[in-house]
């Protein structure tokens, strides 16, 4: 399978967050060395926010223990002001509490201090292009909160509201596998397809259906039984 940011010309651009210097430096240091285009860190929650709004990073390595905001808040408030800005979180915290709350603040992955500088690198290309990343024996935590969510109740339907747009056959077939919890990666293999294929479905079943990300795309294929089929 060919590495899913070949197409791109440009290097991705990376923001380095973390309250500790030696680490901050060590990271943004292999991530620049890897042919990532590090363009800002910050030491704190609230620098955080300001320099990703003014250096506009593809992808925001965020540790969730900073002084002044907390990464989480971070989280929320650079996704809101960028929805494209994909959040990879990095801590040294597994508690499932702080992983499922990262989701919920809208992080694409979720990857423990102890991965491989080979590890961060794959994990900061996939988020880069929406795929999700989690360290292994997450990813089905994860999973098991985005049913959670399907299953409970909604806002009530507003019957002004016009009918859901039509997907096509292939469009549906990756929504089913989506909420399966398969990867882009793992989608692509199964079908036979290209990840920059699978990448353009999702994008456009996004947009059809009015969704903003794939916690959202996860919860309305479950809420509709896709993921049982």
């Amino acid at each position: 399978m060919t590495d899913p940011t070949q197409d791109r010309q440009d290097p991705i651009r990376v923001m380095v967050v973390d309250d500790h210097p030696m680490w901050r430096d060590a990271v943004a240091r292999d991530l620049a060395e890897s042919g990532f285009e590090v363009v800002a860190t910050a030491g704190d929650g609230d620098q955080a926010v300001r320099r990703a709004k003014a250096a506009a990073p593809d992808v925001l390595v965020l540790d969730l223990n900073l002084p002044a905001k907390p990464g989480v808040q971070v989280c929320k408030e650079v996704v809101a002001a960028n929805p494209a800005l994909r959040v990879l979180v990095l801590s040294a915290s597994g508690e499932h509490a702080d992983v499922l709350e990262a989701v919920k603040s809208g992080a694409t992955g979720y990857l423990l201090k102890s991965a491989s500088t080979e590890e961060l690198r794959d994990a900061v290309s996939r988020t880069a292009v929406g795929d999700p990343v989690f360290t292994p024996g997450l990813a089905g935590l994860v999973l098991g909160e985005y049913r959670r969510l399907a299953s409970e109740p909604g806002p009530a339907p507003d019957t002004d509201e016009p009918k859901a747009p039509r997907l096509t056959d292939r469009e549906t077939e990756v929504l089913r596998l989506v909420a399966k919890g398969l990867s882009y990666k793992q989608i692509a293999e199964r079908l036979v397809i290209s990840h920059r294929t699978v990448q353009n479905h999702v994008q456009n079943t996004l947009g059809k259906l009015q969704l903003h990300n794939r916690v959202e795309l996860v919860r309305y294929a479950i809420e509709r039984g896709l993921d049982d089929e």
